[in-house]
């Protein structure tokens, strides 16, 4: 099987940007990523886009050029830029092209994700009566979750703090105003146990990763090439229902992200115990918590102890979303998986500044988690 390198990536802020359109900004994205690469855009063999907003990512081609290659517009709810990256690599490892992108983007208006259950194929009472709400769905999630495994909520407060905290030192994140673990537990409760600053928010932004075969990497850039080990998606055994179903397994259940992330470790040759950063799904504060034990980082529980002694914090010994995660950035859906991966690129080859992990981590894991039950996970290193 070929490598894949990825050698440029791009990422346009996250935020609100008037009448700026999703595809403009993916245009933008795109322009970074070639400019970060060295490459050219005529260099480019093909592309796969995302978007929860827009039909179309394919349109970007009348903005960066209309060389005629083939592009492809997935949708995975917030796995979407996941698939993007997935399909964009096995088009490079099948042998079928050495040079590619993936491209992701959004333009939410605001209580995107609370009122349109049509989205989904819904009928209209689904929000009528409370049901599309997806603060209520993470809420219950995280309540029984925290009681089965003795997770305070200082310690969601304390998850929310650190991403805002992150935020701070990234210049293109949403939210950038640090919060005290006082004010986020005193902010405006939402769906118990979680308060308004422990939810991240819908708004706007674009990403681009540009791949192509390991063996090519020096031959189109000059920089020091990341390899895509692995990208896993998965769906539950019992299949989707999560935010919006009336019945759901539970019990004979697991998360897809764990499905997901067993995948990539394993086709990746790389454990949990070698990851050296990560960036997690934390739609809330109590995804994050979550995700750390469904991705193997740690086991169910442990999470109290290692929060609370800074193990997940940038210079800790498990840094996770050292750009303020989703809390911080917010979610325009098509791009969060990709601008999870801008992150890890930068941190692997040592450019992320101010938020840099130090020791110079070599792999990076980057997990998604889309509603109604869709996860991905992808494996990078040096």
């Amino acid at each position: 099987m070929n490598d894949v390198a990825i050698i440029g990536v791009g990422l346009h802020p996250f935020g609100r940007f008037g009448t700026k359109s999703a595809i403009e900004m993916a245009a933008d994205a795109i322009q970074l990523a070639l400019e970060d690469s060295g490459v050219a855009w005529k260099d480019i063999q093909f592309g796969i886009g995302g978007s929860y907003e827009v039909d179309n990512t394919d349109a970007v081609t009348r903005l960066v050029g209309l060389t005629g290659i083939p592009f492809t517009n997935v949708f995975n709810a917030c796995a979407t830029s996941a698939s993007a990256i997935e399909q964009t690599a096995d088009g490079i490892r099948s042998g079928k092209y050495d040079i590619g992108i993936a491209v992701g983007t959004d333009k939410h208006p605001r209580g995107a994700f609370t009122a349109d259950p049509a989205m989904l194929g819904l009928p209209a009472w689904y929000a009528e009566n409370g049901q599309f709400v997806t603060t209520k769905f993470f809420g219950m999630k995280a309540n029984r979750y925290t009681l089965e495994h003795n997770i305070s909520h200082e310690t969601l407060a304390r998850v929310a703090a650190k991403n805002y905290r992150n935020g701070g030192l990234n210049p293109k994140a949403f939210r950038r105003t640090e919060f005290s673990i006082e004010e986020i537990l005193e902010s405006p409760m939402l769906n118990y146990p979680l308060t308004a600053k422990m939810f991240c928010a819908p708004d706007e932004g674009a990403a681009a990763v540009i791949m192509c075969r390991g063996d090519l990497a020096s031959k189109y850039t000059t920089n020091k090439p990341v390899y895509l080990r692995s990208t896993a998606i998965r769906t539950r055994t019992y299949g989707a229902y999560e935010v919006h179903a009336t019945w759901a397994a539970v019990d004979e259940d697991v998360s897809p992200t764990v499905y997901a992330a067993k995948a990539a470790y394993e086709a990746a040759g790389i454990g949990p115990e070698d990851v050296d950063v990560a960036q997690l799904q934390d739609t809330d504060a109590g995804a994050e918590v979550i995700h750390m034990a469904e991705t193997g980082l740690c086991a169910d529980g442990d999470q109290e102890k290692l929060i609370a002694e800074g193990a997940t914090e940038i210079g800790g010994s498990l840094p996770v979303n050292t750009d303020g995660g989703l809390i911080a950035n917010g979610e325009p859906i098509g791009a969060s998986g990709i601008r999870q991966v801008h992150e890890l690129v930068l941190q692997l080859r040592g450019q992320a500044g101010d938020r840099q992990v130090p020791g110079e981590p070599k792999v990076g894991l980057a997990q998604v988690y889309g509603a109604p039950g869709t996860a991905a996970a992808s494996i990078l290193s040096l």
